[in-house]
């Protein structure tokens, strides 16, 4: 059961404050070299009409045939979002006038969907947490994609999409405020990613939501709400519920009626507008299809399935805090992307006969790498330091061969460069300074020339600090920190 709403997420209006309730279906293109019921590829791109069967055209005779693959990332869907599996389900005909979608209507599951109820926990961005219900997960085909800009007068249609396997992932309404969509979003956009069933890829279309958005006084009983259709991006599905609730407000607070009906959202606006009435489920005259018999497996089907699941992020967040004595936000931030989670591992394997320090290799995986990569718009997968490197500058720190500046200059040094850490702090003369006589040598040097200030340091302590710096600076940093802070304290008396 989901905590009560925080006064934080209520909206004040002018006439006092109200709650926005949210729900959303995301479409998530299933991971398979075929679609769902025929032969014809599924990779982006490709000529228009150049992945389409006969099957896809709906040609006369034409008759779908199941792909088990599609089938069975839909159970693994299932099983990450910690859901019931049908080991019966069916296929149903969605009848609606799609200009693109040959045969007229769209085989869809309505009543026996593959993946019943499930949740999915939610981290917030302040630190809490939101548990999502998720009511089903069912398989549907994908509709084609009209052109307009391709004519003057006549609109074309590219079938390539058309039969392409979708997973609909429906929430219950148990999202209240756009953090927590976008939250939501993110988190099953991992899941899905973790599992391998869908790339999340939201430019190319592979994970968009339809975005169900009420608002009513707190407390009282759920309004009417509107769907914002075909929202393809974490930033435009936050834009577009904050826009929502703001007009549904409007309208109620002036005395008006929310009309049940389809918006689109329109990025360059931020804003939302009408696109039609919304169509109740039984105006799609749902009825299975005759072509397809009812889905059937064995709970030893699942069972084997799930034995083969991948390690998902909660149990490896929870394992990085456990093992490595991560915090849960540096957890966090490191399991977010399997790609980044799997970096991190194997700078870890790297350190193992070393002394590894989780915290430490965490620091530098997230602050440096991380930080560099954003900089220059770089994923991880195209990293110019790969994890052996950065194990080798986060061992020579750890042992205690070069500084944490030092290292900076070094993690520069492999960016850009190259080259194995190791050799470089030889061949550079990067070595930090541990012998104490040659320490010591500088630290009487800059206490003899700054008299004055020695004999402040002692009603003020704070300036053993410029002290540190002044020797640090006067060395090129390659000075050992504490052995500096020891030596000062010993010959100014502290």
């Amino acid at each position: 059961m989901n905590a009560p709403v925080k006064p934080s997420q209520l909206i004040k209006g002018a006439t006092g404050d109200w709650e926005v309730v949210i729900g959303l279906e995301i479409h998530a293109q299933v991971s398979s070299s075929a679609k769902l019921f025929s032969g014809a590829a599924t990779e982006f791109g490709g000529a228009p009409n150049s992945h389409v069967s006969l099957v896809d055209a709906a040609m006369p005779g034409m008759l779908p045939v199941i792909n088990e693959e599609c089938v069975r990332q839909a159970i693994r869907s299932g099983l990450g979002l910690n859901a019931r599996i049908h080991l019966r389900s069916v296929f149903d005909r969605k009848n609606y006038f799609y200009p693109d979608l040959p045969q007229g209507y769209q085989i869809s599951q309505y009543k026996s969907p593959i993946v019943g109820e499930g949740e999915v926990v939610v981290d917030l961005p302040d630190g809490g947490s939101v548990t999502v219900g998720i009511e089903r997960l069912h398989l549907e085909q994908d509709a084609g994609k009209l052109l307009h800009d391709q004519h003057p007068t006549s609109t074309f249609v590219d079938l390539n999409r058309s039969g392409v396997a979708l997973m609909e992932i429906v929430s219950k309404p148990d999202l209240r405020s756009s953090e927590q969509a976008k939250a939501y979003v993110s988190k099953l956009r991992t899941i899905l990613r973790y599992l391998g069933t869908c790339d999340g890829d939201m430019e190319k279309g592979s994970l968009r939501a339809d975005v169900n958005v009420s608002v009513r006084r707190p407390g009282e009983p759920y309004g009417t709400r509107c769907e914002i259709k075909n929202v393809n991006s974490i930033r435009f599905i936050g834009q577009a519920i904050d826009y929502e609730a703001r007009r549904q407000i409007g309208i109620l607070e002036d005395g008006g009626t929310i009309d049940q009906e389809t918006r689109l959202f329109d990025a360059n606006k931020g804003e939302t507008r009408s696109m039609r009435s919304k169509e109740e489920a039984h105006d799609y005259r749902y009825f299975p299809d005759p072509d397809l018999l009812p889905l059937e497996f064995t709970q030893a089907y699942v069972d084997e399935l799930k034995a083969q699941l991948p390690e998902l992020p909660d149990a490896k967040k929870a394992r990085f805090i456990r093992d490595f004595g991560l915090s849960a936000e540096d957890a966090g931030v490191l399991v977010s992307e399997r790609e980044s989670a799997e970096f991190y591992e194997a700078v870890l394997a790297e350190l193992k006969d070393q002394g590894r320090d989780g915290k430490l290799a965490a620091n530098w995986v997230i602050n440096e790498l991380f930080g560099r990569l954003n900089k220059d718009g770089q994923s991880i997968e195209s990293s110019p330091v790969s994890a052996a490197q950065l194990a080798a500058i986060v061992a020579l720190i750890g042992d205690g061969t070069i500084s944490g500046k030092i290292a900076k200059e070094l993690f520069e040094i492999v960016w850009t460069e190259g080259g194995d850490p190791r050799v470089l702090v030889e061949q550079r003369g990067m070595k930090q300074v541990t012998d104490l006589s040659a320490i010591e040598k500088v630290v009487d040097d800059i206490v003899a020339a700054n008299p004055d200030k020695a004999a402040q340091v002692v009603a003020k302590p704070a300036m053993l600090g410029w002290f540190v710096g002044q020797v640090m600076k006067s060395s090129g940093g390659k000075a050992n920190p504490q052995a500096v802070n020891d030596l000062l304290k010993r010959k100014l008396g502290l």
